[in-house]
């Protein structure tokens, strides 16, 4: 800050001419840049979705279905659901243009107290925990084949997913160009997967491979609990539909670009997920597939042969491309959270040479790796997730109250009102369902956790103690010496 005000002292000094060049040299303030196109929002949806999700949930959503036909219209169903959110999400978004996803809308509509409450429950569990599961998934598929036959011990998985959270931390929080261009690799490279997948299964169904497909109802297992757990096992695949929410400051157009990514995105994703559904039954009875323990791959040892490898290294592929875009957006709600105060302040600083939110992304990573140390934690994963769904509801109600509330706001994007009624609607079914269905205390220490954020809020943030705020200064002023950065609110001096 010293050195930004030398630079004001010193610009007093200059004449008009000096004055001129300096502005020219130095056109961008310390804030977030505009720096996401189209092209990029597109493969950030399609990233970040596509990860191990199209991978893992066949068996899971098929096991609660019980027949091909049932599964498969859940996996369109699941796509429905998602692009309805998103367009809900788009509303918002070119309503209220601030980065940071749910967060600014809830506090929009209800108020401090509920976006707090997202934030502490996803900045310090749903994120960092979800990103933890896809590096250990991208660690299994790229450690696989030097263990031939058996399963990677557990010290080189989490030593591998570790160098994935730190790679990918480091690339994010260098530059967001260049988190931007391996985003755009690696859609690139999980899309030569997918595309194998889809065209191998359309050449077997030409060749008449269509005896799974015969009779795909009989044996179906229909029931409320199972059809909301198929709902759940699919919306994981499907989950990331409103990532570009997180980084609204950053697109490029936002008003354009934003519903045109979804537009674009998300049906092309729904159209890949039952191809690559369609694919997996050419080869693989239900009962098959519900024994195999990894599909993708059982699927490439019986098409591709020799070059079934190809499998293992693209999925690897697909879920570092899905990490890559989950950092890169969750690092951002992060910062937001920090730039209202609900979060530590150096959390909303910006990186004075390269403009990213360079503390927020390390603190993501840093909350990721110790996500890591736990033996197990895909249970712990499936019982927050629902935590998920409450806020989406929350939110697409949020869009509901303000149409009355705030009338006046300018609505670039404006859905049928009926949308967000059933999205609402569905997220309370999506949150009860499993309770009912399958009740468990770990439900209710969820909500105890979520609602533990008051512990926090009150002390912390709304009465803001003055003890509180001696001991996070000096941490303040040693990560903004350690990294160089500094307020975003002083770009313009």
């Amino acid at each position: 800050m010293d050195e930004g005000d030398a630079r004001k002292r010193k610009g007093g000094k200059d004449g008009p001419a000096d004055q001129q060049s300096v502005q020219s040299k130095e056109p961008k303030t310390m804030n977030l840049q505009k720096q996401v196109g189209l092209l990029s929002g597109i493969s950030l949806i399609v990233g970040t979705i596509i990860g191990s999700g199209i991978f893992i949930s066949p068996k899971s959503v098929l096991a609660n279905t019980g027949a091909v036909g049932p599964c498969l219209i859940i996996w369109a169903v699941c796509g429905v659901i998602s692009t309805l959110g998103a367009l809900c999400f788009a509303e918002l978004g070119t309503m209220i243009t601030k980065s940071g996803g749910e967060y600014p809308y809830l506090m929009e509509a209800f108020g401090p107290i509920p976006a707090f409450l997202f934030s502490w429950a996803s900045v310090i569990v749903i994120k960092p925990s979800s990103f933890a599961i896809i590096c250990l998934s991208f660690a299994e598929y790229a450690s696989a084949p030097f263990y031939p036959g058996c399963t990677p011990p557990p010290v080189v998985i989490k030593c591998l997913a570790a160098a994935a959270i730190l790679a990918i931390t480091t690339v994010n929080a260098m530059s967001v160009k260049l988190a931007s261009y391996v985003q755009n690799f690696f859609t690139a490279a999980k899309m030569i997967i997918i595309i194998i997948i889809i065209v191998s299964g359309i050449v077997l169904l030409a060749q008449g491979n269509t005896e799974n497909f015969v009779n795909s109802f009989e044996g179906s297992r229909i029931t409320a609990g199972g059809i909301s757990l198929a709902l759940y096992n699919g919306l994981w695949a499907y989950d990331g539909w409103n990532q570009l929410n997180y980084i609204t400051e950053e697109l490029k157009n936002p008003y354009r670009n934003l519903p045109l990514s979804i537009v674009i995105g998300i049906p092309l994703i729904i159209v890949c997920y039952l191809l690559i559904n369609i694919s997996y039954f050419t080869v693989m009875t239900a009962t098959e597939l519900l024994q195999s323990p990894a599909v993708a791959v059982t699927f490439g040892d019986r098409v591709l042969h020799p070059a079934a490898w190809l499998v293992p290294l693209f999925v690897a592929f697909s879920t570092i491309g899905s990490a890559n875009g989950t950092c890169f957006t969750a690092g951002r709600l992060t910062y937001v959270a920090g730039r209202e105060g609900h979060m530590l302040k150096f959390l909303s600083y910006i990186s004075v040479k390269r403009l990213t939110p360079s503390p927020a992304i390390v603190f993501y990573g840093i909350v990721g790796m110790i996500y890591i140390i736990p033996a197990d934690i895909n249970t712990l994963i499936n019982y927050f997730s629902f935590a998920v769904w409450i806020f989406y509801g929350l939110t697409i109600a949020a869009l509901v109250v303000m149409r009355f509330t705030k009338k006046d706001m300018k609505r670039p994007i404006k859905v049928p009102i009926v949308i967000p009624i059933a999205m609402v609607a569905v997220s309370i079914y999506l949150v009860l369902a499993p309770i009912i269905d399958e009740p468990e205390w770990a439900y209710l220490y969820c909500v105890l956790f979520i609602l533990g954020g008051l512990v926090i809020y009150f002390p912390f943030v709304h009465f803001k103690v003055k003890w509180a705020q001696k001991i996070t200064k000096p941490i303040t002023m040693f990560v903004q010496l350690l990294m160089e950065v500094v307020p975003a609110e002083e770009e313009s001096g």
